[in-house]
């Protein structure tokens, strides 16, 4: 249908841009990544320290290639759902660390309500990818009616 073929790459398109950035620029996504570690170290006894930069560097290189990968997929439409699952799931860590804390109607906090509610639509968006069976029946549902139609001994 020409719809999924406009609307996936679409949506697509935010990941493999925001994925490609956190991969060739992780410094801004370490800083997110640091502050919301000491947010919740502040909430949670207990929590080890942050760690390091060399380390935070590389899991938001290795999370922006994973997001960058699923939604190439994603927009060419090769195992669309399980894409689509995929970033949706890759996008929930971004979505707490996005999550707004109490305190004040500052420009920064606006600032993250706003960025939490884009994740969470992403989160929809890719949700809603994911279960389009394009009009086939899901594999449950084939194996519920064959279970049906199957002559009983």
């Amino acid at each position: 249908m020409l719809t999924r073929r406009v609307a996936r790459p679409l949506l697509a398109s935010w990941f493999v841009a925001t994925g490609l950035d956190a991969c060739r620029r992780p410094e801004e996504h370490v800083e997110r990544t640091r502050h919301a570690w000491h947010r919740l170290a502040a909430r949670v006894n207990g929590l080890p320290e942050a760690p390091s930069d060399e380390v935070l560097r590389t899991a938001a290189r290795a999370h922006g290639a994973a997001t960058a990968i699923a939604g190439l997929l994603l927009a060419l439409g090769k195992t669309p759902r399980f894409a689509a699952c995929t970033l949706a799931a890759l996008t929930a860590p971004v979505a707490v660390l996005d999550a707004p804390v109490k305190g004040g109607r500052t420009t920064a906090a606006q600032t993250s309500e706003r960025a939490f509610v884009r994740d969470l639509s992403l989160i929809g968006g890719a949700l809603l990818a994911g279960l389009d069976t394009e009009g086939r029946p899901s594999v449950a549902w084939r194996v519920q009616h064959a279970r049906e139609a199957a002559p009983t001994s």
